[in-house]
């Protein structure tokens, strides 16, 4: 080997400061609560928000200032101006710095920060939840979501994919007097162990077919038909079941309910809302700047989990007393909507409806954690130490306890059907409008049979907070952070309802820059 081969190529640690930033702050927390007598954790919970603002901070300025400079494209209604795609790479290009990454990270950042105010004042009334090591896990989680996003390598992606999971896995167990989560937390474990495997069976055949884990150089093997396409067929089929698990689509949805029900509701929160984001990246970056030469192959397996998704979510719902319970098989059939888009990209082997599919898709997923933040928000102040409000029957009444929380829960039930004139319409219209263009009409019919379905559970929360006998009058307390939170998450339901464009073009802005054939 001679000297040049020897050679090592120093990376770019700029294009991951924010991801070295959060590690660092993840390690300092554990040292500072190491030495804290605060019972409240006030200094955890502090450096967890700082880290999360200067990783917002990072990311904003990094890539020459993309993300911000995008922003002000959408604001000022002129998207094409300046535009210039500018993808970057690191760690042997293991790692990927683009628009949709920074966008995508902004917001996990957001969702994070937001669960974390929510959830301070019941993680505070639950001893076992009340040490730093739930903010640090929290740290974890997002860094694990973070490499999900930036990941250009299928080490990377797993990687990012366990080190998230492992943080989740931690953070349902936290609650060690709960016999509920102690349980839901094994399934997890055990399932999400199952759904690696399969994971790493599919990545190893795609290695075996085309010699490389490189996601780049992959579409290139593809594209020049260097690979074996058997293999690539099946290594496609495990590839896709570990993704639905993460995404928690049927049939690799039976961990969603349970973990969600026994969970406590922080952390349920916590898995509901970030991690879809971060399992939206994988998808575009594996299937779409991978495997877009395997898409017939793909989009029909996305079809098949769409449909079952969506009958088993919404009419699994129906039958559900506990508001978690509902919530999660709410959350698969979302997930299942969200994969129509996905499949729609691509049609006769023209990739013409590419953007506007997938940025419907991306949109979709985006409102529905902003829906997801408030609804869990919601159960968390309705929350209080030695009681749990995650049955639909504790919401009865609520309009006379607090008519502005009933008005917010209202607006995410609302928008989570699909009701004009909230956000979720509009995610539902994008996507049900990509998968017409797609020449799938009877797709786009199954879709709105399925919502139409959903609304009835939807509603009922609504009919119970205004129409039955509250179940207690005590008054419902919040910290100020967390109230004015709420509201600013009920508005933004309500107004990017009304407003919708800027967010859909940042969406669409982003994955025109990121998508790499």
């Amino acid at each position: 080997m001679t000297l040049a081969e020897m050679q090592f190529s120093v990376p770019d640690l700029g294009i991951a400061s924010a991801e070295i930033f959060v590690l660092a702050m993840a390690c300092l927390i554990l040292i500072v609560d190491a030495f804290a007598r605060d019972k409240r954790r006030t200094a955890a919970y502090a450096l967890t928000q700082l880290a999360l603002a200067g990783a917002a901070i990072l990311t904003l300025a990094g890539n020459s200032g993309q993300l911000f400079h995008a922003f002000g494209q959408v604001l000022a209604d002129d998207p094409a101006s300046g535009s210039v795609k500018q993808i970057s790479y690191t760690f042997g290009e293991m790692y990927v710095g683009d628009l949709m990454g920074s966008l995508l990270k902004f917001l996990v950042y957001v969702s994070v920060a937001v669960t974390l105010s929510y959830s301070r004042a019941y993680v505070q009334g639950r001893p076992d939840m009340a040490r730093g090591e739930f903010y640090a896990l929290g740290l974890f989680a997002t860094l694990g979501m973070m490499v999900m996003i930036s990941a250009s390598h299928f080490l990377t992606v797993y990687i990012g994919i366990e080190l998230l999971s492992l943080s989740l896995y931690a953070m349902v167990a936290m609650n060690r007097d709960s016999v509920a989560a102690t349980e839901a937390a094994m399934k997890y474990f055990v399932l999400g162990a199952l759904a690696s495997g399969l994971l790493l069976y599919g990545m190893s055949m795609l290695y075996g077919a085309a010699g490389t884990l490189e996601i780049q150089a992959l579409s290139q093997r593809l594209f020049a038909d260097e690979a074996n396409g058997i293999i690539v067929s099946f290594g496609l089929v495990f590839l896709v079941a570990g993704i639905a698990f993460k995404l928690g689509v049927a049939p690799f949805h039976m961990w969603i309910p349970d973990v969600y029900h026994g969970a406590p509701t922080a952390v349920a929160l916590f898995i509901a809302s970030a991690p879809k984001l971060a399992a939206f990246a994988v998808v575009i970056r594996v299937l779409v700047n991978g495997l877009i030469v395997a898409s017939p192959d793909w989009q029909t397996m996305l079809i098949i989990l769409s449909v079952l998704s969506m009958a088993i979510g919404n009419f699994a719902a129906i039958a559900q007393t506990s508001i978690k319970r509902m919530l999660a098989y709410s959350a698969i059939s979302h997930m299942g909507f969200m994969l129509l888009g996905m499949s729609a990209g691509v049609v006769a082997g023209n990739p013409r409806l590419i953007f506007s599919a997938y940025g419907s898709s991306m949109f979709y997923v985006v409102t529905y954690v902003l829906a997801s933040l408030g609804a869990f928000g919601t159960i968390l102040m309705l929350s209080r130490a030695g009681f749990e409000a995650d049955e639909i029957s504790d919401f009865a009444g609520l309009n006379k306890r607090n008519a502005w929380y009933a008005a917010i829960m209202m607006m995410m039930m609302f928008s989570m059907a699909g009701i004009p004139f909230f956000v979720g319409f509009f995610a539902k219209f994008s996507v049900l409008q990509a998968t017409v263009a797609a020449g799938r009409l009877w797709l786009a019919l199954a879709a709105i049979f399925f919502s139409l379905v959903g609304a009835y559970y939807y509603l009922r929360v609504v009919k119970v907070m205004y129409f039955d006998p509250p179940a207690s009058a005590e008054p419902i307390e919040a910290a100020t952070d967390a109230k004015l939170l709420l509201s600013a998450n009920g508005l933004a339901i309500a107004l990017i309802g009304i407003f919708p464009n800027a967010l859909m073009m940042l969406c669409a802005k982003s994955l025109v820059d990121s998508i790499v054939f």
